[in-house]
């Protein structure tokens, strides 16, 4: 009889499912050799506490349910999968070179977008360039801007800034320069994109693929804030290069270690002038003939159509509505613990996004 059981047990064996269902009769029990292992389905991922042993899953594929856990793991939220990873970032890096290639093409060289290529500059927009590089982050315009009575921005709310300022410029007596008079809409889409350079600074410090980039990271910032996306592109296709694993962890500059320990210092500052520059573009120099918020609107299409500079600053200004997002999402296991689904609800954000980053970011040594 017990010949028989075993041969119909062998010759007529019972589903695997069966095993995994405790309202099902169980089944013979087979001769086994050592401890029984549970067995389980494909739709249920096994506990941590049961898995195999190395020499039992050598040979043998990785369970589906492991797989997908594996690949939605780490605090990145934009990192690849290590095995089917490297083909979508190197059709990523191709594309950014790509996009580094046509940036450079389309606003430096070629005559076809608006405005004047680099080697056909003309002098009114080297003017136009030196003057908006004097009013940096307005600080000129609201030095010059004397009393509250004559004061060239007619906004309630910010009032008590340009009192401020002008006063400290009075004490001073800081006014080695006198302001050029240029259109507010240049002036504050000039230095929006600047101030929004400015806040890139403590994210790229705390980027955790830095190592990737064999320079100087203060150099690339340091460029990016005169060039804006024409550094900042390469540097996002070169940090999704493979890591080098003979080499140790980056040090941190004395550059990126101010920037770093004043993250919420630097916020603070490119955030207001990010807000000051909007309140500008609408409002300032309201003494002179530029007119209400319906005619800037009229200069702001004729700016970026007739203006390479003007045209070059939207891309930017796409472009960073990118990278932020992106690079906030590799990072924001950098943010305290508490903050981190916050930052990860307005990284979207422009600015605003960023600002919040920086706010939040966990207490660093280096």
């Amino acid at each position: 009889m017990a010949m028989a059981a075993r041969t119909l047990a062998l010759a007529f064996p019972l589903p695997l499912c069966a095993v995994s269902s405790p309202r099902r009769a169980t089944p013979l029990a087979l001769p086994r050799r050592g401890a029984a292992r549970p067995l389980a389905s494909l739709a249920q991922c096994p506990a941590r506490g049961h898995s195999p042993s190395p020499r039992r899953a050598a040979g043998r594929a990785l369970a589906p349910c492991a797989a997908m856990r594996g690949s939605g793991g780490g605090g990145g939220g934009g990192e690849f999968a290590s095995d089917d990873g490297g083909g979508a970032r190197a059709l990523l890096r191709a594309t950014l070179w790509g996009a580094e290639a046509a940036y450079i093409l389309w606003l430096f060289l070629l005559p076809y977008a608006p405005g004047d290529p680099v080697w056909g500059i003309s002098q009114a927009t080297i003017s136009d360039l030196i003057g908006l590089s004097l009013n940096f982050f307005l600080i000129l315009p609201l030095l010059n801007s004397g009393t509250p009575r004559h004061s060239n921005l007619k906004f309630t709310a910010l009032r008590p800034l340009i009192l401020l300022v002008s006063l400290l410029g009075s004490v001073a007596g800081v006014h080695l320069l006198e302001s050029p008079v240029l259109h507010p809409v240049a002036e504050g889409l000039f230095n929006f994109v600047i101030a929004w350079t400015l806040l890139f600074a403590p994210l790229l410090f705390t980027d955790s693929r830095r190592d990737r980039f064999k320079g100087s990271l203060d150099l690339l910032w340091g460029f990016q804030m005169f060039l804006t996306n024409t550094f900042l592109i390469p540097y996002m296709a070169i940090r999704l290069n493979d890591p080098d694993k003979d080499k140790s962890p980056p040090q941190t500059s004395k550059l990126g270690s101010v920037m770093v320990r004043g993250a919420p210092i630097v916020g603070l500052t490119g955030g207001l002038v990010c807000i000051l520059s909007i309140a500008w573009a609408l409002f300032g120099r309201a003494d002179a003939s530029f007119g209400g918020i319906a005619e800037r609107w009229q200069y702001v299409q004729s700016y970026v159509f007739s203006e390479r500079l003007a045209y070059a600053f939207l891309w930017d200004i796409l472009l960073y509505s990118i990278f932020q997002p992106w690079l906030i999402a590799d990072n924001v296991q950098n943010v305290k613990a508490s903050a981190t689904e916050f930052v990860n609800s307005v990284r979207f954000l422009p600015v605003i996004g960023l600002v919040a980053y920086l706010f939040c970011l966990e207490d660093r040594d280096d």
